[in-house]
């Protein structure tokens, strides 16, 4: 089974992927002027970085476009501090349905992959959210140098775990890119936790896939 993370598996605190829940702290302590406005279209402004770029960019050019914004330097200590290690519990969690989920997947021998648009940290991510062990492959945008639905994105997922497609059902939160899975002959289900799709198969909950297996 090949999961996304984002939106999947882990959400931000204060629902916020980008930046993360700490930039304003950091930037007001270098410069504690900045107001709430400023920062709106600082963020705003990073948004549309993201979206223009063709691939995930690196956390500094990411936040060199904000403080560009802002009308600060983004000198090397500044950068350094927004990017920090910081515990992955302090701007993420899992959704209530993951650990016993992926528990149970793992004690009935399915084989777990991830497949996310995501920065090369996510591993480490996971691994402080206590679900690293439970994938045996990542397939992650910003090491490939593609995103979804680009098809490298799931063939190096299922390849990685030594099978073929139609022996792999992907889960991912836009519907759009289970329909793309679907077309390279996965099996794939759209989680949509409010309310159900009729884009492509869909699931409310994680744990509606143990009735898959």
């Amino acid at each position: 089974m090949l999961f996304d993370s984002g939106g999947v598996l882990m959400r931000p605190i204060g629902g916020r992927w980008n930046p993360r829940a700490d930039f304003e702290e950091n930037v007001l302590a270098h410069d504690p002027s900045i107001t709430p406005d400023r920062f709106a279209d600082a963020i705003a402004a990073g948004d549309r970085f993201m979206a223009d770029s063709p691939g995930t960019p690196d956390y500094d050019g990411y936040h060199r476009v904000l403080l560009g914004h802002l009308g600060l330097q983004p000198t090397p200590e500044l950068l350094a501090q927004l990017r920090r290690d910081v515990h992955p519990s302090v701007v993420l969690e899992l959704f209530p349905d993951v650990l016993d989920t992926l528990a149970e997947l793992k004690r009935r021998g399915v084989r777990l992959a991830v497949v996310s648009d995501a920065w090369p940290n996510l591993p480490d991510l996971h691994e402080g959210l206590g679900i690293r062990d439970y994938f045996e492959v990542y397939a992650i945008s910003a090491v490939l140098g593609c995103e979804k639905p680009d098809p490298r994105m799931y063939h190096h997922a299922s390849t990685g775990l030594g099978l073929k497609p139609s022996e792999c059902l992907f889960v991912d939160d836009l519907p759009a890119l289970v329909s793309a899975a679907m077309v390279l002959g996965y099996e794939g289900r759209a989680l949509c936790r409010t309310a159900a799709t009729e884009q492509v198969p869909s699931i409310t909950s994680l744990t509606e896939l143990l009735e898959l297996f």
